[in-house]
C-alpha cells in the first residue's frame, strides 16, 4: 500500500456531483484524491482531524474581479478572495480583454495560488480602471476576431465571454454590444455571461423602459448562456417595475440559460424573495467581490467603506467572501446541500469542467474546502440596508489546493453581527 500524503479524518463529506453526503475519510496523494471511505487504513504522512466539519469539493466562485491594479480599485487580490477564504477556484468576469489578457495570464493566473479562470471581456480593454470610462465600452470598443483569437489561444483559462445588457449601455447603443458578444461566443463555442440591471448612468436625455431591455436580450441567448444578478436592487433585470419576475426570464430558463447570483453591491432581499417564490433559483453563486463594495480592515483594525472615485458609497452592506453569499442563501430558505451544489458541481458544469473540478471523486484534483457550520443568531444585511435573521453560518477554516493546505486567514473574512433582539 502506497503511503498517502494526507488524510482528512471524519468530516461530513458533501459531494453533490456523486450524491455523497455522510461521514468519510478523504485520502490525498500527489495532489489528487485517491480514496473516500468510512475509514482509510494505514498511516499517512499527515493527518487532519475534521470531525464536526464540512468537507466539500473545492468551492468555485463564478464571479470574481481579480485583475488587481489594472482594473484600479475594482480588482482584488486573488488569494485573499480565493484560497485564503476557503475558495479554490475563481472565475474572473471581464477583468481582462483581448488587449490585456497576456498580463492577466502572467501576473494573476500564473502568480496566484488559487486557480484562476476567466470569462474574457467582450471589450478589447477589459475592465480597465473599473469600467470608469463608459466611452470605452460601446460597439467601437469590440473586435470579434480578436476576442475569438484570444479565446482560441487560451482555452485552458478562458471559459466564456463577459457581456453587458444593462440600462446605461442600452441607452447609448441598444443591444449591439451583446449582439457582437454573441457572435464571438458562437464562433468560439463558449457561453456568454450577461450583466443585467445597471452599471453606467443613462445617456443624458435618454428615456429607457427598463423592462424593455429583456425583450432584446432573450432572443439572442443559447442554452448554457448565463444571466446574472437575479436578486439585484436595480431595474432592467429579473424583477420588473411591477414587482414581479419578468415573464421573459421564464422563457430564458426554458431555453436552458443558467442564472448566476453575482451578489456584489446588487443584493436586495426583497427582490430575492420575489424571485425565489416564483421558482427562480440560481444555478451558481458568484460573490462579485470588488473594491467598490467591500469593507477592508485598516491597520488599526477598524472597517472603512471603499467608495467610488466620486466619493459616494454604493450600496449598504458589502460582500466579503463567497461563504457570506452562501449564508444569505440559506437564510433565504435554501437548504445546505443545494447551496453546496451551486458552488461545486453546478459551477463545474457552467465551466465545462465536470469531473475535473467540483467533485471529490477518486482521481480528481485534490481541491477541497473545509468549513465549520455554526449555530447561533446573526443579522445579515443587503445592499439597501434591509436585515435578515440567520440561525446558521458557514465559516471557512482552510482549503486544499491540489493537496496543499492553506489556512482561511484572509483579511476580507467578515463575521456577521449578532442579531438585534428586535428581530427575534
Amino acid at each position: 500500500m502506497t503511503t498517502m500524503d494526507l488524510v482528512l479524518r471524519g468530516g461530513r463529506v458533501i459531494d453533490p456531483a456523486r450524491g455523497v453526503d455522510g461521514t468519510f475519510d478523504v485520502g490525498v496523494r500527489d495532489g489528487r484524491v485517491v480514496e473516500v471511505s468510512p475509514k482509510i487504513a494505514g498511516r499517512p504522512r499527515r493527518r487532519l482531524d475534521v470531525h464536526g466539519r464540512l468537507v466539500l469539493p473545492g468551492m468555485i466562485d463564478t464571479h470574481a474581479h481579480v485583475y488587481q491594479h489594472v482594473t484600479g480599485d475594482f480588482g482584488m487580490n486573488p488569494d485573499e478572495v480565493g484560497v485564503r477564504a476557503g475558495v479554490t477556484t475563481l472565475v474572473d468576469q471581464g477583468g481582462a480583454g483581448a488587449l490585456t489578457f497576456q498580463g492577466f495570464k502572467k501576473f494573476i493566473v500564473e502568480a496566484a495560488q488559487t486557480r484562476v479562470l476567466a470569462f474574457v471581456s467582450n471589450y478589447l480593454v477589459g475592465g480597465l480602471s473599473g469600467h470608469r470610462y463608459v466611452d470605452l465600452y460601446g460597439p467601437h470598443g469590440i473586435n470579434v476576431r480578436e476576442t475569438v483569437r484570444t479565446i482560441e489561444a487560451h482555452r485552458d483559462i478562458i471559459k466564456g465571454i463577459k457581456c453587458h445588457a444593462e440600462i446605461g449601455g442600452y441607452s447609448r447603443w441598444g443591444i449591439e454590444t451583446l449582439r457582437l458578444g454573441k457572435q464571438a461566443s458562437r464562433e468560439a463555442r463558449v457561453p456568454v455571461y450577461i450583466h443585467l440591471g445597471q452599471l453606467w448612468a443613462d445617456e443624458a436625455g435618454a428615456r429607457i423602459d427598463p423592462d424593455g431591455v429583456l425583450r432584446d436580450v432573450i432572443p439572442l441567448l443559447d442554452p448554457g448562456d448565463i444571466i446574472a444578478h437575479p436578486f439585484t436592487k436595480h431595474p432592467g433585470a429579473f424583477v420588473s417595475t411591477e414587482g414581479q419576475v419578468h415573464p421573459l426570464i421564464f422563457e430564458a430558463m426554458k431555453l436552458g440559460a443558467r442564472i448566476d447570483i453575482g451578489r456584489g453591491g446588487h443584493l436586495s432581499f426583497r427582490a430575492a424573495r420575489i424571485a425565489l417564490d416564483a421558482g427562480v433559483v440560481p444555478f451558481t453563486v458568484g460573490a462579485d467581490i470588488h473594491g467598490y463594495t467591500i469593507r477592508r480592515r485598516t491597520s488599526d483594525d477598524e472597517l472603512r467603506t471603499m467608495q467610488w472615485n466620486s466619493g459616494t458609497p454604493i450600496g449598504g452592506s458589502g460582500v466579503y467572501s463567497l461563504v457570506q453569499v452562501m449564508n444569505e442563501l440559506m437564510a433565504l430558505g435554501l437548504d445546505l446541500v443545494t447551496v453546496v451544489c451551486m458552488v461545486t458541481a453546478n459551477a463545474a458544469t457552467m465551466l465545462g469542467l465536470d469531473g475535473e473540478l467540483g467533485t471529490l471523486a477518486p482521481g480528481a484534483i485534490a481541491d477541497i474546502s473545509v468549513l465549520a457550520l455554526d449555530e447561533g443568531d446573526w443579522t445579515l444585511e443587503d445592499s439597501l440596508g434591509m436585515q435578515l435573521r440567520a440561525t446558521r453560518r458557514l465559516r471557512p477554516e482552510y482549503a486544499l489546493r491540489a493537496g496543499v493546505v492553506v489556512p482561511a486567514d484572509s483579511p476580507l473574512l467578515f463575521e456577521s453581527r449578532p442579531a438585534e433582539p428586535a428581530l427575534a
